[in-house]
């Protein structure tokens, strides 16, 4: 559930660009236990700890909600990566 990069906004000359940047190792761990932790709620009368743990079950089989997110970062990563000059 780690991402390896991420998009951040960029402003350059009136222009916001998305730049991807490589994330540092304890920002990943920190996005992927916020990612995990917070699953969707698919019912009220469902108690978050089975929430989670039907979330890490899922991650362990390499789909479930924190796995999409990490996907669609790094999907909006490789769409930008021609903004990748602009890094600082």
């Amino acid at each position: 559930m780690k991402p390896v990069v991420e998009v951040k906004s960029r402003r350059v000359g009136g222009a916001t660009y998305q730049v991807p940047v490589e994330v540092r190792a304890n920002r990943r761990q920190t996005l992927a236990m916020r990612w995990s932790s917070r699953p969707p709620r698919p019912a009220a009368r469902n108690p978050w700890p089975h929430r989670l743990a039907a979330e890490l079950m899922e991650a362990a089989e390499n789909r479930g909600a924190a796995v999409r997110k990490r996907e669609d970062t790094h999907r909006m990563a490789e769409a930008n990566k021609a903004f990748a000059h602009y890094r600082w």
